[in-house]
């Protein structure tokens, strides 16, 4: 562990593994737009290879007004936590967080899950000496399968025990 945040639950990691490629952030994560996660959600009884689901941006904030997240569509579980969240070009938009397991009213919500904002994440990168390369929208948009195999190349998991 090189950095840790709790408040926005995010850490710098050291390891001798050296990433295959750097994913760009893009700072702006739009309300609507389509999304994509790659993750390694109950590890032990899914696919330990990964995992891909689509979504959309439901809000261009958290629970409670929270501004350092956004609220998203596409399926998360347990195991999700700190995975990419990718918009249409395959840049990071933010990076998962928590799901919302069930309302003060006793409804179950369904799909409505957190990440914490790009733009969070490259502040607590840059205070901890991470350049992360930042990207405007301007490549072509990928297809689900291309931006799964993007996201495989720099996404690894984590267990922690």
């Amino acid at each position: 562990l090189v950095a840790g945040d709790a408040a926005n639950d995010l850490a710098v990691l050291a390891t001798d593994v050296p990433p295959k490629t750097v994913p760009p952030l893009s700072v702006r994560a739009r309300l609507g737009e389509s999304v994509y996660v790659y993750g390694f959600p109950q590890s032990s009884i899914l696919a330990s290879t990964g995992n891909f689901t689509i979504g959309n941006v439901t809000a261009v904030a958290g629970s409670g007004d929270d501004t350092r997240k956004i609220q998203i569509s596409a399926p998360v579980h347990q195991g999700n936590s700190g995975g990419p969240i990718l918009d249409q070009y395959g840049n990071v938009v933010g990076v998962v967080q928590s799901k919302q397991v069930a309302f003060a009213s006793g409804d179950v919500p369904q799909n409505v899950n957190f990440a914490i904002k790009s733009a969070i994440a490259l502040s607590f990168l840059e205070a901890n000496g991470v350049e992360a390369p930042i990207t405007v929208r301007t490549a072509d948009a990928l297809d689900g399968a291309a931006l799964a195999e993007k996201a495989r190349d720099f996404t690894v998991q984590v267990v922690c025990e």
